[in-house]
């Protein structure tokens, strides 16, 4: 059996601590390898050794630290078949769907080409008599990314660019279940030219966030995950004097207007909710039509639409809409979710509990499912289902749909479909949610804008990628200068007297 280690100073290093964790393959439902868990002992060596490379990567011109990422984009446009491959292998994605995900780390990484021009600090001249005053931006030293198994490509990527184009030295710890492509990007960012010791990749589990969170070296935390381990991580991290920016959970709201294209809605809901097994933080994972006439309409052309949604493996084509969820752990936990949905009285229309895929009978796929007359007392609307789960919510009017986003204590993304520019000019201006659509089902920010949720969704102040990513990985310092004035007239030939 394959036995994924650690990627350290350069190379591939298996993991001394003797603890393992199973990867599965969640098509069928197999262990296909072993991942080494890092110690708090592997995982101090690792920042040690990162501490010890970057100050000569600090020193470095932004501009030669730009022309890695230019040679990285390069590298990973080759590889992209690949890297997909390898990321389908192990969560579960489709093909295209795992291409995106590269991709969308992709976009990042250009971005953060544009670093000399970020870097850049502000001056001024006269300040006061002889004076002038300018900043710089430094790195904070090691920065530490914590990653999820929902995006193993372009999370990793979303962290490690920004930090070590402004200079740092970077510990990724990714998800122990798909762990394969984050030590594909250290591979090609060491071939794009990185020095050896400024990506350290270290598998591991709570042991090596813990680690993470107490090494006095590690100046920087991001991490993207739950709201309670968010929170855990924000807490510690913030109390052992670290800069911490931690992304939660989501539930996502998408508002029907009775004036909706409603073939258009529709459509949205189905790819935004059930795309990836609905394992994004940015899924729509609630359907507020306004009007019971609205309601009544949507439910009538989504539910077609939902139960011809081809479920499969990633070898099964590119026509496959969505495949298994990670691990068997995950599947059990939506099952116990949407019977809690029944128990409580909504009404399941489309129900997926019975879903098998033949020949993949023990792979951990998940029916879709749709529920309406869903109530915000119940626990299918409380809570993240991380699963192929659509719920509807009816809304008596568009107050009564806003309140519904505004009161959730999530606040990760939110739509409305509407062609009343009014009504979603007014929307975006007062609902209480981090990233909004119009017209959009999943209004993920490109590249150069900041992605970040409100609420319970984020702990810190900056946001992911964008200008926020240069904000957050560097410090500034504000310099004063003052230069007394000299002799200026040139040398003097007569011996100095005392006068």
């Amino acid at each position: 059996m394959e036995q994924i280690g650690h990627w350290i100073n350069g190379k591939h290093v298996a993991g001394t601590s003797g603890r393992t964790a199973d990867v599965w393959n969640p098509a069928t439902g197999e262990v296909q390898a072993k991942v080494a868990l890092a110690s708090k002992a592997e995982l101090d060596a690792a920042v040690a050794d990162a501490a010890a490379a970057q100050p000569a990567w600090a020193a470095t011109n932004p501009q030669r630290r730009a022309r890695v990422m230019m040679k990285f984009v390069s590298l990973l446009q080759r590889d992209m078949d690949k890297l997909a491959e390898a990321l389908s292998r192990e969560h579960g994605k489709t093909i295209p769907d795992a291409k995106g995900d590269v991709q969308r780390g992709l976009e990042v990484v250009e971005f953060c080409i544009g670093a000399p021009h970020m870097l850049k600090g502000e001056f001024t001249d006269s300040a006061g008599p002889g004076i002038d005053m300018y900043s710089l931006r430094q790195p904070v030293g090691v920065a530490a990314g914590i990653t999820p198994f929902n995006f193993p490509a372009m999370i990793p990527m979303w962290k490690m660019a920004p930090a070590l184009v402004c200079g740092n030295a970077f510990i990724l710890k990714p998800s122990e279940r798909d762990p394969s492509v984050p030590l594909m990007l250290a591979e090609l960012m060491q071939e794009a030219g990185l020095p050896d010791g400024l990506l350290q990749v270290v598998n591991g589990d709570k042991e090596s966030v813990d680690a993470i969170l107490d090494n006095e070296t590690i100046s920087g935390i991001g991490f993207v995950g739950s709201t309670p381990i968010a929170a855990y991580i924000y807490e510690r991290g913030c109390a052992n004097g670290k800069r911490v920016q931690c992304f939660g959970g989501a539930k996502n709201h998408m508002i029907i207007m009775p004036d909706a294209d409603l073939d258009q809605a529709a459509d949205a809901l189905v790819g935004a909710g059930y795309g990836a097994a609905g394992e994004r933080c940015m899924a729509i994972s609630v359907a507020v039509p306004v009007g019971e006439e609205t309601a009544d309409r949507l439910i009538e052309k989504l539910v077609p639409k939902i139960e011809a949604l081809k479920v499969g493996p990633y070898t099964s084509g590119d026509d496959v809409d969505y495949g298994p969820v990670v691990t068997p752990m995950a599947k059990e936990n939506i099952q116990r979710l949407v019977q809690s949905g029944v128990d409580a009285g909504a009404e399941l229309v489309v129900d997926g509990r019975d879903f098998s895929l033949q020949g993949y009978e023990d792979g951990f796929f998940v029916g879709p499912h749709l529920f309406d007359r869903v109530t915000p007392d119940m626990e299918i609307y409380q809570k993240e289902i991380f699963g192929p789960v659509l719920s509807t919510v009816r809304a008596g009017s568009y107050e009564e749909a806003l309140k519904l986003a505004m009161d959730h204590e999530y606040g990760n993304g939110t739509a409305i479909f509407t062609r009343d520019g009014d009504a979603a000019r007014d929307f975006a201006n007062r609902v209480n949610v981090g990233m909004v659509g119009i017209n959009v089902p999943i209004p993920v920010p490109l590249a150069y804008h900041t992605f970040g949720g409100w609420k319970k969704s984020v702990f810190g102040d900056l946001n992911q990628h964008g200008p926020d990513a240069f904000r957050f990985y560097t410090r500034t310092k504000t310099v004063t200068s003052r230069w007394p004035s000299g002799i200026k007239e040139g040398g003097e030939f007569t011996i100095p007297v005392m006068e």
